[in-house]
């Protein structure tokens, strides 16, 4: 077997290697990581710049919606590169036995940029997993252990005001009472609200614990559900934004991977 001008010219004497098989998995495993790696750092990256598409602290709550979008934009555009450098890597790599430019060789080198970024997107997935466990268990552990709520931290501000006390006391609002006044601040986003039997229970328990008369206790819950509705809102924007931002960055991770599969091609060795 002769090659000239990148043309695959069989020699009677000679014949084709007997592995032939569609799909070589060492470029493509070498692609995924690759992209999962590339992935990484500018996600990284992009968080260390203030692009991060959520947060769990209280200022996120002020972000514009162009910030947030800016950020989904930006989780797309890395995907492009990633996958796009991961399904370059598995096209490059691959053993031919095709001539170069044909659709034959075009469907190959595709498939295993595409191989490459499903697993690029398993390997993401598995170690979000592992990680998402982890912050479970240990936010499970200490919810168990200060008897806190499920609205921590994303109304945690609104809970340190909602108890706090005009001069020094004894008299601090106990994890239980915390915990119960976050699951009512959390009915705010509802559509009915908070109903005014929680409310009314609210305002007797700000002023019993903080010690304020009944009109400021009733002004201070007032705030505080407000406020509440207000982070709740934000939260679930950046939320449905992240979710979109992921699924597009997915989608046109798996275009990117398999134009820079073919574009690998072209520029590949034979072997």
């Amino acid at each position: 077997m002769t090659i000239e001008a990148g043309t695959l010219v069989e020699d009677e004497a000679l014949t084709l290697p007997d592995d032939k098989a569609y799909l070589h998995w060492t470029p493509v495993v070498a692609g995924a990581f690759a992209a999962a790696a590339f992935s990484f750092i500018l996600v990284m990256f992009g968080v260390t710049i203030g692009l991060g598409v959520s947060s769990t602290s209280p200022t996120w709550r002020d972000a514009s919606a162009a910030l947030s979008l800016l950020s989904g934009l930006y989780l797309i555009l890395q995907a492009i590169v990633s996958f796009g450098i991961g399904g370059y890597i598995a096209g490059h790599l691959r053993r031919r036995y095709d001539v170069a430019g044909t659709p034959e060789a075009e469907t190959r080198d595709g498939f295993h940029g595409l191989a490459a970024w499903a697993l690029a997107v398993l390997l993401g997935a598995a170690l979000t997993a592992v990680i998402g466990a982890a912050t479970v268990h240990g936010s499970s552990s200490a919810l168990t252990a200060k008897d806190t709520t499920s609205a921590e931290p994303l109304l945690s501000y609104e809970l340190d005001r909602l108890f706090r006390a005009p001069r020094p006391t004894t008299n601090v609002a106990m994890g239980a009472e915390r915990a119960e006044a976050g699951r009512i601040l959390m009915t705010s986003s509802s559509h009915n609200g908070v109903n005014g039997d929680d409310r009314t229970h609210l305002i007797q328990q700000v002023a019993t614990t903080t010690g304020l008369s009944a009109g400021d206790a009733e002004r201070r819950v007032d705030q505080a559900i407000a406020a509440s509705r207000t982070a709740i809102a934000h939260s679930r924007r950046s939320t449905i934004i992240l979710a979109f931002s992921i699924a597009a960055a997915t989608l046109l991770g798996a275009v990117s991977a398999w134009a820079a599969a073919a574009s690998g091609d072209r520029m590949g060795t034979w072997q």
